[in-house]
């Protein structure tokens, strides 16, 4: 990520808005200077770290514009690996013997300058079976400067450094951010994923068919680490972009500028470098899909599946089931979760936010292998079914109707409409005074004689 200098210069202050300058991914100018640095750094390669500062200090030159050149080249240098020597002795064993020895000098001018530093590289490098350039080489190491260049990381274009670049900046902002309130729609899945990751702390609510999620930015008086939680905080944002729908709006206070609002959304062009989470975890969810849609899919069934498209909100954290059934005509949503081939650990997990999310309408798929006894389950909410090889279809879509009476109610019967072509229903009416007394029947003539 790019360092606080080079991204302070780049933020614009407007009234109680704030913005970060960025650059144009289709202008020609910068194109080219993308695609000289893209070239500089393929031609680094088997180079020392020293010298690639060095070779950018050389094509900087008299440039005005050399924090965004810096900034691209920090955005390359980040992606590249740069891998220390492999060397005959521990770097900071060898410094230890060496400084022993005291103040050496390049060549002694007078008599208290005793040691020239060459005689003391010769002496250890005989002493330890080495040559001295081979003793010069390990002697600093394990410094990052002397790191040599082995791989220059992905396959960069013009366009691609310049878009990496904007992201990096628009990140780089929320370094200063105290409260951030984020609100998204759809495809989230993958962001609370990475809230966890980042070890954020957030508190979420519906919103809007969606979800409000607020967090504590690196400079609120709750967090103590700030440098570790801001670089964490803002190498969040790229989770963002993997939603469909997002706003976001920061508190930020940059140095030397008035506190403002910083406002981000999906419209903007920012490209993450997040990978998207596959559409199942598991083969047995893959698999227990493909089997639905084979059997109760299309205009077959009466319920339609979708996969983690529910967010069960737990304070600090959040469960989402692997799937949903959802009634195609009364709307009843009934949730499963699938517990399968998992670490004991994750089990326990689990079992905890199933407890905390007290969701009448879950059911939980749970294989008898994984050792979770009926006593373990015996206190959650919702249904539990067990399956040996993968979850009988007829004994879920039972258990389905069962969840759906019990927490919605009996299924209300829907009234047949008539058509155009069926008789009409027979009518009764009203006898008036005028009208004739309606014929006894034979059996009750005989009883009044």
């Amino acid at each position: 990520m790019l360092t606080a200098d080079l991204v302070r210069p780049r933020v614009r202050s407007r009234g109680s808005e704030l913005s970060v300058q960025m650059l144009d991914t289709h202008d020609s100018f910068w194109l080219q200077t993308a695609q000289d640095l893209i070239a500089l750094l393929q031609q680094h390669q088997g180079q020392s770290l020293a010298a690639w500062h060095d070779l950018l200090e050389a094509y900087e030159g008299d440039r005005v514009d050399y924090l965004v050149v810096r900034g691209l080249a920090k955005v390359l240098s980040d992606a590249a690996t740069f891998t220390p020597l492999t060397t005959p002795l521990i770097p900071s064993q060898l410094r230890e013997r060496l400084f022993a020895y005291g103040p050496v000098f390049a060549a002694p001018q007078h008599l208290f300058e005793r040691q020239a530093r060459y005689e003391v590289i010769q002496q250890e490098a005989t002493e330890l079976s080495l040559l001295p350039e081979q003793l010069e080489t390990t002697l600093f190491a394990d410094r990052p400067a002397t790191y040599t260049l082995t791989d220059v990381g992905p396959a960069w274009t013009p366009e691609g450094l310049l878009a990496r670049y904007n992201l990096e900046l628009a990140r780089g902002v929320l370094y200063w951010a105290s409260q951030v309130q984020i609100e998204v729609h759809s495809n989230y899945k993958d962001l609370w994923k990475y809230l966890k990751f980042f070890k954020l702390m957030f508190w979420a609510r519906t919103h809007n068919d969606g979800y409000l999620i607020d967090l504590d930015g690196p400079i609120s008086p709750f967090v103590s680490a700030t440098t570790r939680y801001g670089r964490q905080f803002a190498a969040f944002l790229p989770a963002l972009m993997l939603c469909d729908q997002w706003r976001m709006a920061a508190t930020v206070h940059p140095p030397q500028l008035q506190p403002g609002v910083y406002r981000l959304d999906h419209s903007l062009p920012l490209v993450s470098h997040f990978k998207r989470s596959g559409p199942f975890d598991s083969r047995l969810e893959a698999n227990f899909a493909q089997e639905f849609e084979e059997k109760f899919g299309g205009e077959r069934g009466q319920w339609l599946l979708s996969r983690e498209d529910e967010v069960l909100l737990l304070g600090e954290t959040v469960m989402i089931p692997d799937f949903a059934l959802t009634h195609k005509r009364s709307g009843h949503r009934i949730l499963i979760e699938l517990v399968g081939f998992w670490h004991p650990d994750y089990l326990r997990r689990k079992v905890e936010k199933v407890r905390a999310a007290q969701c009448q309408h879950l059911l939980l798929l749970v294989y008898e292998g994984v050792n979770l006894s009926a006593d373990a389950l015996q206190d959650v909410p919702g249904e539990v079914l067990y399956f040996k090889h993968k979850p009988v279809l007829q004994d879920v879509m039972a258990a389905v109707k069962a969840i759906d009476a019990r927490v919605y109610g009996p299924p209300v019967k829907k009234s047949r409409k008539r058509n155009a072509d069926d008789p009409a229903p027979k009518k009764s009416r009203k006898r008036s005074v005028d009208d004739p007394a309606p014929k006894k029947s034979r059996s009750k003539k005989k009883q009044e004689n």
